[in-house]
Order: C-alpha cells, then sequence, then structure tokens
C-alpha cells in the first residue's frame, strides 16, 4: 500500500507559558512566541500538501485565567488579525472561525468578520477555534438537530463548527501532555494522534513536516483489523 497523505491537521498549541518560565520571562512574552510560531507555521504551509489546518487558540476554559493574561491574550489577537491578515489574503488562505467566537468582545467580532469576508475566497484553509470548548460544540449542535426534527450521529455532524471541514486525520498536542482539554471530541473519533514534547513557541514547520511523514507511515483501521 502506498503512503496515505493527511488532508487535516489539529494542533493544541500548548507550552507557551513553560517556554517562559524555563527562560524567567513573563507568561505574556511566550505568548507573544507562540503568535511568532503560528506565524511560521502558516508560511510554511505551502510544500505541505494539506487541505486544511485547525489551531487551538483560546478555549471556552481559559477565561479561568488570570485578567491581565487573558487581556493579554485578547491584544494579541487583536494585533495578529491586524499585522497578518495581508498576508493570509496573499497567500490565499481561507480562515475559518470554530467555537462561540461571537461572544468575544464586540471590536474582535468585528475584525473576524472582516477576515472572513476578505479571505472567502482562498484555496487553503486555515481554522482558528477561538473561545472553543468541544462538549458546547455537541451540545449546541445536538440542539439544532433537535429542533430540525432528527437527533442521529449524522444530523449532529453536519451541525458541527467543522461541518464544512475536511474530516480530521490528525490531532497533535505539544509540550507533552497527553490529554485532549476538550477539543475537537467528536472529530478526533478515528484522527490519529501525536503528542510532542516540543514547546509551542519552539515549533517549526519541520516538525509538522516531520508528524505528517509519521502520519503516512501509519496504518488506520477505523475499528477494523
Amino acid at each position: 500500500m502506498g503512503e496515505v497523505r493527511a488532508k487535516h491537521v489539529a494542533i493544541i498549541m500548548d507550552g507557551n507559558g513553560r517556554w517562559a518560565k524555563k527562560r524567567g520571562l513573563p507568561r505574556s512574552i511566550g505568548h507573544q512566541r507562540g503568535v511568532e510560531a503560528v506565524r511560521r507555521l502558516v508560511r510554511g504551509l505551502e510544500p505541505m500538501g494539506l487541505e486544511c489546518l485547525t489551531l487551538y487558540a483560546f478555549s471556552s476554559e481559559n477565561w479561568k485565567r488570570s485578567e491581565d493574561e487573558v487581556g493579554d491574550l485578547m491584544n494579541l489577537m487583536r494585533k495578529f488579525i491586524k499585522s497578518d491578515l495581508p498576508d493570509f489574503v496573499a497567500n490565499d488562505v481561507k480562515l475559518h472561525i470554530i467555537g462561540d467566537w461571537q461572544a468575544l468582545a464586540p471590536d474582535i467580532v468585528e475584525m473576524l468578520e472582516d477576515a472572513l469576508a476578505q479571505t472567502a475566497g482562498g484555496s487553503k484553509r486555515l481554522a482558528v477555534a477561538l473561545n472553543y470548548g468541544a462538549h458546547d460544540e455537541i451540545a449546541r449542535a445536538a440542539a439544532k438537530a433537535a429542533e430540525a426534527g432528527e437527533v442521529t450521529a449524522q444530523a449532529i455532524e453536519a451541525r458541527l463548527d467543522t461541518a464544512d471541514l475536511p474530516p480530521l486525520d490528525l490531532l497533535i498536542r505539544t509540550s507533552g501532555e497527553i490529554r485532549l482539554s476538550n477539543f475537537l471530541l467528536w472529530q478526533a473519533a478515528y484522527a490519529e494522534m501525536l503528542f510532542i514534547d516540543t514547546l509551542w513557541p519552539d515549533f517549526t514547520p519541520e516538525h509538522l513536516s516531520q508528524a505528517l511523514d509519521d502520519f503516512a507511515r501509519r496504518e488506520r483501521r477505523y475499528g477494523g483489523r
């Protein structure tokens, strides 16, 4: 059998705080370096042949962090959208947002709506999970299915935030933690998983390329033998 290439990869970007702590730096600097890692990765996607990359940027549980840290994360989001949106447009990247992102601050929602509109014609898809929690996503999808009068697995799946994205092939988590943290629980049912020790700010396109090579050598069984 020939190697199978991943079409959709999702990443739990973990380790910004530990990266900063190891260097005696504020957590805010770790988050800034994490944004730089995102930028490197998006700019290095072209030769990898992915149809979609999904990044876990801000979970619904992240609101429990300190007010200062949440504020830093929100400001980083604003700066990233302003600085990188022209690159997205120039590089044919289509942005998707998953999660309850419309509950974010009104100015961020407006910026995201503008980014979605400006990148709508892109062929390379980047999905960003903002104010996202898989339990909430599944509950919302099930409620919509119930309203339509058909609560089946197919009906729920068709109403998930990721309904218009390719099926998830590979889920990566950085920093050595081995858990899903309420991320893409439905979509990960038959996805391959890879947990690596690299802290997110140190993650490079080469790490992703190695992960894709690892995926290509795996045999996917979907419950079969």
